[in-house]
């Protein structure tokens, strides 16, 4: 987490926070690794063991997740964004983004 230039520290201490449950989509693994097949991103080969071990909760995708993208309004295109927007809304859950297209979503955001 502290190398990512894109989130700002007071977002880092939360995630990093014992006190603050985290979860992590399947789809923001999934597109990590579809980025480092492009040689756009490294990713530990044990992402997952990494992921666990820093405490944090992984989310499956489940069909009312996917169903739910069919609902979003057209703010944002990339599906990978549109898919953690509906998870957030189905699970109730707050998003971490500094992407302005997802803040416009009818969803709670950090960032």
């Amino acid at each position: 987490m502290e190398k990512n230039k894109r989130l700002p520290s007071h977002l880092i201490n939360l995630v990093q926070s014992p006190e603050n449950p985290v979860f992590l989509s399947v789809a923001s693994i999934w597109e990590m690794v579809i980025k480092k097949g492009k040689g756009r991103l490294k990713v530990p080969k044990n992402i997952e063991k990494d992921v666990t071990t820093a405490g944090f909760s992984i989310i499956s995708i489940d069909a009312s997740h996917v169903l739910g993208v069919q609902e979003l309004p057209l703010y944002h295109k990339d599906p990978f964004d549109r898919l953690l927007v509906s998870q957030a809304k189905v699970e109730n859950l707050t998003l971490l983004t500094v992407d302005p297209k997802i803040k416009r979503y009818d969803i709670k955001t950090l960032g």
